[in-house]
């Protein structure tokens, strides 16, 4: 099973660039971010003309994430407050629409669009930190429901120097500030794992490049977009690789899809892939 992540910066705006990267890869799951329309708006039809139906979040000009799946998708929810039924800090964070999930082929793929949180001093920094809080008490009562999981998304985090084309003005400062990174750390836990970083040790690997001051042309780029997956899934990994190329795209969205492989269902003969 193929799944893929991509902050497409408006779907409606990239929907060709997309359909076209759909062809030609044929991932089996397609996670969107920052999709930028109303539910009633999404371009449901051209997506079901490829082979795959639509599980969308989404609103007007901001934030909106979706799941396309040639696969069934089952048991969709949207928002934190699925699982936090009477959380208030839940109910008052799936205002923006941010977060989906499905099960897929009995693995729950949990799409996310983390906030930038804009600058240290901003109240938006503050609302990131209290998001993933939030995240973090999701995924602990996710593990409760004992499914695989696989969580894709724009996480808007540098968790490591190695992550940024220039560490030495990066670090420290929005996307890679220390508080940002322990948040992501604990709603980690021990239970999920970088599947990039399982294949690709380096630096020098990015998935997101500003579009101002030049930074495509200077590759000067985050890994910001990031899966991870449990340890279940972990035995059945593959590869995990960043689709640098459609950045050069004509009006790209300054992201790159990132797409983890995995040999799922798991047969008798994949039982030991992953281990050493």
């Amino acid at each position: 099973m193929r799944i893929a992540s991509w902050n497409v910066n408006s779907v409606r705006t990239r929907l060709s660039q997309v359909l076209a990267w759909l062809e030609q890869e044929q991932p089996d799951v397609l996670c969107l971010q920052e999709t930028k329309v109303d539910d009633p708006l999404f371009p449901h039809q051209p997506f079901l003309d490829l082979g795959y139906a639509s599980a969308i979040s989404g609103q007007k000009a901001y934030n909106g994430v979706a799941i396309l799946s040639r696969l069934p998708l089952e048991d969709v929810q949207t928002g934190f407050a699925a699982l936090l039924p009477g959380d208030g800090q839940a109910q008052r964070l799936d205002e923006q629409k941010r977060l989906i999930s499905a099960q897929i082929e009995g693995v729950r793929v949990l799409n996310l669009y983390v906030p930038n949180g804009s600058a240290l001093r901003s109240d938006k920094y503050a609302y990131k930190l209290d998001w993933l809080d939030c995240l973090s008490r999701y995924l602990a009562r996710q593990a409760e429901q004992g499914e695989p999981l696989c969580m894709v998304g724009d996480f808007n985090i540098g968790p490591e120097d190695r992550d940024l084309s220039e560490p030495e003005r990066q670090s420290g400062g929005i996307m890679a500030s220390e508080p940002e990174r322990q948040a992501l750390r604990v709603a980690l836990g021990e239970r999920l794992h970088d599947a990039f970083r399982m294949f690709e040790p380096n630096s020098g690997h990015w998935s997101w490049w500003d579009y101002r001051s030049g930074a495509w042309e200077r590759d000067r780029g985050w890994r910001i977009d990031h899966i991870y997956i449990d340890d279940e899934l972990l035995a059945q990994a593959t590869g995990c690789v960043i689709h640098k190329t459609t950045r050069a795209n004509l009006q790209p969205s300054d992201h790159a899809p990132v797409v983890v492989n995995l040999a799922w269902p798991p047969t008798d003969d994949s039982a030991d892939i992953g281990d050493d």
